[in-house]
């Protein structure tokens, strides 16, 4: 299957996009990709369900303050909407919280588009310092002693509870989180004509045909999954993005591109939180970000009206998809 799409912000030649097809269970094609489960982790309810149990347990920190929720909220898709979560003890963490919905779909996790798989992601907040800071032997300890998961680590794994049964489950749940079900999706995949308004509609238009955002965001999940630099400051700081992982210069100001996927429930954006607004995104990509040596290529000025504006608005508002939520009223 080949879908067609345009370079972004006003770029002049075209590229092609391939994905997978998939058949569902009723045997139709599916433009989306499959999530691939590591065979050392294969998907059951029970795993999901003990997973979603310490998802929600703050027992998993420092003083059990905080829980995987804190930063991650089902009502906010899965993020916090503060520029920069709280940890532990007031600590502020280094980066806005990214949605975990459809995670599972991703090739690499984190915001340096370095870790390949979630059941190392999930290592990661729980031993941070400005997040959950806890040592991982204390913490399976703690948690050994919990008969409720000491049972279910026995009943599923086979095993004492550690840090394989905590990875596995936490990953395991974060790949049930499914929202593919927006008004866009009803539009263009399902092909239903009346799923978008005529301002939607013209937005997508926009958004595909005459700025081609889509070589960075492109469907069916709306990011390339590549780390780039859009220009976001002159001078990045303390914060250098992917460049702290290999010390490489070229990876300076370097940020996973995010999915627009729920977008407008998603703020503040950027990976400091640094816009509160779409406008604001808007209006930074129409200047064509500030100048930056990395600043990838594609990134340049560019003009619409405050109609198009809104449109473009209210083609992001059609990516909302909320039925994820029905399995945590």
């Amino acid at each position: 299957m080949q879908i067609r799409f345009l370079l972004i912000l006003g770029g002049i030649v075209s590229v092609s996009l391939f994905l997978t097809e998939c058949k569902s269970s009723d045997g139709a094609i599916s433009p989306f990709p499959t999530i691939s489960h590591p065979t050392d982790n294969q998907s059951s309810e029970a795993k999901i369900e003990l997973g979603r149990k310490l998802f929600f347990d703050t027992r998993l920190s420092k003083g059990d303050e905080i829980a995987c929720v804190s930063c991650h909220r089902p009502d906010f898709a899965f993020t916090d909407r503060i520029p920069l979560s709280q940890g532990v003890e007031g600590r502020q963490t280094e980066r806005n919280s990214p949605s975990l919905l459809n995670a599972g779909f991703l090739p690499t996790v984190m915001f340096d588009a370095h870790l390949e798989t979630l059941e190392r992601q999930v290592i990661v907040p729980i031993q941070e310092h400005t997040e959950m800071d806890m040592d991982m032997k204390t913490l399976l300890e703690k948690l050994r002693g919990i008969p409720e998961y000491a049972q279910a680590a026995q009943d599923i794994f086979g095993r004492k509870f550690d840090a394989w049964v905590l990875t596995r489950s936490i990953s395991a749940f974060e790949r049930s989180l499914i929202s593919l079900d927006s008004k866009f999706d009803q539009y263009y995949y399902k092909k239903d004509p009346n799923a978008l308004s005529a301002s939607e509609e013209r937005g997508w238009k926009l958004f595909s045909e005459k700025l081609y955002c889509t070589e960075c965001h492109a469907p069916p999940m709306f990011t390339n999954y590549e780390a780039l630099n859009n220009g976001l400051y002159s001078d990045f700081g303390k914060d250098k993005g992917r460049f702290r992982i290999n010390n490489d210069s070229t990876d300076i100001g370097k940020f996973k591109v995010p999915s627009l996927r729920n977008i407008d429930m998603t703020y503040p954006y950027m990976h400091d939180g640094s816009k509160n607004t779409l406008e604001e995104v808007l209006s930074h990509y129409s200047k064509g970000g500030n100048p930056h040596k990395n600043k990838d290529e594609r990134i340049v000025p560019f003009t619409i009206s405050e109609d198009d504006q809104n449109d473009l608005i209210h083609f992001f508002q059609a990516l909302t998809d909320t039925s994820y939520l029905n399995g945590f009223q």
